[in-house]
């Protein structure tokens, strides 16, 4: 019977926490103003307000396909192919970092395309920002340095691959009217098969010391010796010795002036 009256007295005294705790709560918003939030959608026949949300939305979207501006409009195709080439041809994979490479890459496409970004800017980009020119003029303007760069690095054969593909009149199309989704795949492969040309002159001198390496030690009779190890520290010591990286770099440079 105690007991009994004990669990009654428990349940009462938990159905007053619980009344005096919704009390509290639901008098809270009384002490506490609130805030009145209010959301208008008005018109305005003022063009100036809409210049920096077009502005805002026209650099998100660049930003978005800048990686791919990058690597297929710009020198960067051929230079970190051709790093990769280098790369493989000392037999140093772990000991020259990826970032290594393609950081200094993008930094020579930088130095590269520079008149390119210059001519952009002046020419499109500035007057666009200024209202001097409208967003169909700047794309224009802003295309024909790139698309000169492009056509300078592109063959012939390549280029009239996609123009026959596309099923354009070629005897209409000249250097300033041929379109971008022609010029961009075309330059991009033209691109490979230069990078290509250029890994296989390097590979070259390394592929006469592995060759020389191996040729030893089966004289030797060190058949459980890796060649590769022994062949490493003379490939270092040539490229040392030339000044490897100046004179990749300056070809690389050369390439495109």
């Amino acid at each position: 019977m105690k007991l009994k009256k004990k669990y009654i007295f428990i349940l009462i005294l938990a159905f007053v926490l619980i009344g005096l705790t919704t009390y509290k709560a639901q008098a809270a918003p009384q002490d506490t103003p609130v805030p009145n939030v209010n959301i208008t959608v008005g018109n305005t026949t003022n063009p100036k307000d809409y210049v920096s949300n077009i502005k805002l939305l026209v650099m998100l979207t660049l930003i978005s396909v800048l990686p791919s501006f990058l690597i297929m409009m710009t020198s960067f195709t051929r230079i970190v192919v051709v790093f990769s080439f280098l790369k493989n041809a000392i037999g140093a994979q772990q000991s020259i970092p990826n970032q290594v490479l393609i950081g200094l890459a993008l930094f020579l496409t930088i130095f590269i395309m520079q008149p390119v970004y210059n001519d952009i800017n002046t020419n499109a980009l500035q007057p666009y920002m200024d209202n001097k020119i409208t967003q169909q003029q700047a794309i224009d303007v802003g295309s024909k340095p790139l698309r000169q760069f492009m056509l300078k690095q592109t063959r012939q054969k390549d280029l009239k691959l996609f123009i026959e593909a596309a099923k354009l009149d070629a005897t209409k199309i000249d250097e300033n009217t041929v379109p971008l989704y022609v010029v961009i795949p075309a330059f991009a492969i033209s691109e490979l098969k230069t990078a290509f040309q250029i890994g296989f002159l390097i590979f070259l001198p390394f592929l006469i010391i592995d060759m020389v390496v191996s040729s030893v030690l089966m004289s030797m009779g060190m058949f459980m010796l890796p060649p590769a190890m022994i062949s490493l520290p003379f490939k270092l010591l040539l490229f040392v010795l030339v000044d490897g990286w100046y004179l990749i770099v300056k070809s690389l440079i050369m390439s495109f002036s």
